[in-house]
């Protein structure tokens, strides 16, 4: 059933910060997963397939996609309010972090301890990109052109390294021609 404008529920702008506040404080690695984990299965706020229909437009806009996201889920719970809250919480903390590490990594970067843990960070980060991917995965379409486009966009642009923008406007509107063939 579809919710309407009026039977949506609303966040606090609080509540709106503190999340995007906690999911980017967490977000080491890729806040996707986070987010993804954070709005789905904690809080509860979208369903799977929400998620995924904001992801994939939060990936066609330029710009960073949590960015987009939180925009987007910021201004769905909170209108305009909740679209500020939403990114205030999403920036300020990891601003305060990252200018924290890079003293740290100014001082202290040529050690090979802090090396090691940097390699063991990105290891940790590559198995979280996974585990999303998978669960991801799961809400996908069962037919097999969806997963064509994807495998096809998949080489194009992480085995060939073609330049993204141009994988999306030669893929693009083929997908949207079999979609809209498939509607009709």
């Amino acid at each position: 059933m579809e919710q309407t404008e009026l039977s949506r529920p609303r966040n606090s702008a609080l509540a709106l910060f503190l999340t995007f506040s906690r999911i980017t404080l967490s977000g080491f690695g890729g806040l996707t997963f986070w987010t993804r984990y954070v709005l789905v299965e904690r809080e509860r706020w979208l369903t799977q397939r929400e998620f995924l229909d904001l992801l994939v437009l939060a990936q066609l806009l330029p710009g960073p996609n949590a960015l987009n996201l939180t925009v987007m889920v910021g201004y769905r719970f909170g209108r305009w309010t909740g679209a500020a809250a939403a990114v205030a919480g999403f920036l300020t903390c990891p601003c305060l972090v990252v200018i924290g590490l890079g003293v740290l990594y100014e001082h202290y970067g040529a050690l090979p301890q802090f090396q090691r843990a940097l390699t063991g960070m990105s290891i940790v980060a590559a198995g979280l990109l996974l585990s999303f991917v998978i669960k991801l995965a799961t809400v996908l379409p069962r037919r097999l052109l969806p997963w064509l486009f994807g495998a096809l966009a998949f080489v194009g642009v992480g085995v060939l390294r073609w330049p993204l923008p141009w994988v999306v406007a030669a893929l693009a509107p083929w997908a949207v021609a079999i979609a809209w063939k498939e509607q009709s």
